[in-house]
């Protein structure tokens, strides 16, 4: 089974045993209702903008989102294991974590027959034990008037010289950890933990400075309180639209790609509403309002979107080339350490 911070999912198991001593409530196949894991903020108003009142709710179906950052959502499914019905239907991850969670055996496999508009989504997208929704690539961001001459890559990002001006964002921890990987071993590596550490132990040394959430670090670009980080080019793009003053750095040392998914867990109370949710994500409407609100790629063929958009959001062919898929199998055997880690090294 993957291993899983204690922590963690000692929390979980709370949850778990509220749960089993209430009695979770049956919920009804037709209408009724779907809970939706998904993380906070931006993102999770966007999914109530542009999929559950449109289109879920239009068909009688009440969404509920069970918010909350990624690890404690993972424990809570690995500590819900044993139930017969768990308390969430539908989970939002990472491609790593979707995968992590199939690993542990608490997710279901994909029926494709049950979503119709999976006939346009793009094979890579399309995952035994999961469905992506949109994706990005992670790049540098930086402030040109705090930062010069521009970055090129991870490297100059995690460059101890610009001091407190360096920003981490925690709930990225995975990515921070792959882009100072690649930084050390000069693209070579992505998996190269303890030469991650010793480059960050080095900015931390340095005064990077560590934000909860995506909203607290764009906050703080805007400020100008920080100058440079990394984070998907999708949130470039949002925030260039917030008017905070940022540009982004395509890293030489490649791009890691990232996509955001859903899964339905083993034990979903209300499975047909997960599908019906999972299916309504991949409908065209929502796929091209997320391009425009978000500046995520779409996972599914045939969107129209504006070619100065698609110019900002996507890739250019030599860009493309750059772009590097993750390793799934290592991220989820070595998650627990690297989040220990983190939180009790970097972050200490």
């Amino acid at each position: 089974m993957t291993a899983f911070d204690r922590r963690e999912l000692l929390k979980g198991a709370g949850v778990v045993a509220l749960a089993a001593a209430a009695g979770t409530p049956a919920l009804a196949q037709s209408g009724g209702r779907v809970v939706v894991g998904t993380w906070g903020g931006d993102y999770a108003r966007l999914l109530t903008k542009n999929i559950e009142d449109p289109i879920l709710k239009a068909k009688g179906i009440e969404v509920v989102q069970d918010q909350a950052s990624d690890a404690p959502r993972r424990a809570k499914m690995v500590a819900e294991k044993r139930l017969p019905r768990g308390t969430v239907d539908i989970q939002g991850f990472s491609a790593a974590n979707m995968f992590e969670m199939s690993e542990a055996g608490v997710v279901e496999p994909i029926d494709y027959a049950k979503l119709p508009n999976a006939k346009n989504l793009l094979p890579t997208m399309k995952y035994p034990y999961g469905v992506g929704q949109i994706y990005s690539g992670n790049v540098v961001i930086y402030n040109p008037k705090l930062i010069s001459p521009a970055p090129t890559g991870f490297k100059d990002w995690l460059d101890p010289k610009w001091g407190s001006k360096i920003g981490f964002i925690d709930i990225q921890y995975q990515s921070i950890f792959i882009a100072a990987s690649l930084a050390a071993t000069g693209g070579k590596d992505m998996n190269d933990l303890d030469k991650a550490k010793e480059v960050l132990m080095a900015v931390k040394k340095a005064g990077g400075r560590v934000y909860p959430t995506n909203e607290a670090f764009a906050q703080a670009m805007k400020n100008e309180e920080v100058g440079i980080s990394a984070i998907w080019k999708a949130r470039v793009v949002q925030w260039q639209n917030a008017g905070i003053p940022c540009e982004a750095v395509s890293p030489v040392e490649g791009i890691p790609i990232y996509v955001s998914g859903f899964v339905i867990a083993k034990n979903a109370p209300n499975k047909e509403n997960a599908y019906a949710y999972m299916d309504a994500m991949l409908a065209r409407p929502p796929q091209e309002a997320f391009a425009v609100d978000m500046g995520y790629n779409g996972t599914v063929s045939g969107l129209t979107i504006d070619p100065a958009l698609q110019k900002r959001i996507g890739f250019t062919p030599e860009e493309e080339k750059r772009l590097r898929d993750l390793d799934y199998a290592f991220l989820a055997k070595n998650d627990s350490a690297m989040k220990e880690w983190w939180d009790k090294v970097f972050k200490a």
